[in-house]
């Protein structure tokens, strides 16, 4: 029996990773509510800290990496460079770090969800992204960077009311699936 239920939750768990990996790739590539060359504001960031939160670490950075690809394959804007999808694995980790369960209890929900945003945008979007988007178009990284300052401020206000939302709601059935273990 416990053989079964085990295969049942990785089950669950590989769907719902799937789910949000396709998830992501639709909010990211299909419905961006802002995009260009070097500025995208969207929801995309959401199932990757869904991801995070429900299983961890190398779940988000799994659901980011394989979005990325996948996205980038599928839906092609520009040359695939393989530096976007280390910035996403990257973010799928930070997300892992901070809204998994090491924190559950140990640091203010808030503080918990803000300390990532903070990261992943300053440190990967506006620094790492902007240096590829430089690099790749061969373009002044101060050039590139003004323009993005704007996409990360917009993104940090939003993910800072957004996550804590998600977070909330799925504490709930992270709750009821301890419950069941």
């Amino acid at each position: 029996m416990s053989k079964n239920k085990n295969n049942m939750n990785a089950l669950v768990m590989l769907s719902s990773l799937a789910m949000l990996t396709a998830l992501e790739v639709v909010l990211s590539r299909l419905v961006p509510v802002v995009s260009s060359q070097q500025i995208k504001v969207s929801f995309a960031f959401l199932p990757v800290a869904i991801a995070a939160y429900l299983y961890g670490i190398k779940d988000g950075a799994l659901v980011a990496g394989v979005s990325d690809v996948i996205g980038a394959l599928m839906f092609p804007v520009g040359e695939f460079f393989p530096g976007f999808t280390v910035t996403a694995i990257l973010e799928g980790l930070c997300f892992g770090f901070f809204l998994g369960k090491r924190f559950d209890g140990k640091m203010n929900a808030f503080l918990r969800s803000f300390v990532p945003v903070l990261i992943t945008q300053i440190v990967l979007s506006l620094g790492l992204n902007t240096f590829w988007i430089s690099y790749m178009y061969h373009s002044p990284y101060l050039g590139v960077l003004v323009p993005r300052i704007v996409q990360t401020l917009v993104m940090i206000a939003v993910q800072s009311v957004v996550i804590p939302l998600f977070t909330e709601s799925f504490s709930k059935i992270r709750s009821i699936k301890m419950l069941r273990n």
